[in-house]
């Protein structure tokens, strides 16, 4: 017991660095990842009837969307507009994926963002002379 907790920490203070210290676009593609985490692992408590599962994964994914949203520099980027039009779709839908026990709607997010998860792993892999995601999120 005492060795699993000692355990845990550990691994709560690697993952703690892990983030301190990431780049923004690191910052960003870990969002990415870990919302379209929740939302295979909603989809499946959904289809499998555990309601308080999905619920759980469904509003940490809305909140991954909403820090998403919050943190797009809509002044500084052109595109920036349509991709906090998705960010907003997406939350909406979450929320009533959630409120209908709809595993349609989750599919649908899953469906849109799985192609922004893969750009922006993409785009993070090109250098830059900033070594940063200029003008789309801020960190």
């Amino acid at each position: 017991m005492i060795a699993n907790a000692s355990r845990n920490k550990a691994l709560n203070s690697y993952q703690r660095e892990a983030i301190l210290s990431a780049s923004p676009a690191r910052l960003v593609t870990m969002l990415y990842d870990r919302l379209m985490l929740d939302l295979a692992r909603a989809e499946a408590a959904q289809n499998a009837n555990e309601w308080g599962t999905a619920s759980e994964n469904l509003l940490h994914a809305q909140d991954i969307i909403n820090e998403l949203a919050g943190s797009l520099q809509v002044e500084l980027w052109d595109g920036a507009d349509q991709l906090l039009g998705i960010y907003n779709y997406a939350g909406t839908a979450l929320m009533n994926a959630n409120i209908h026990r709809n595993p349609a709607l989750t599919r649908a997010c899953i469906e849109i963002l799985a192609p922004l998860q893969l750009s922006w792993h993409e785009a993070a892999a090109i250098p830059s002379a900033h070594g940063t995601l200029e003008g789309v999120h801020s960190s």
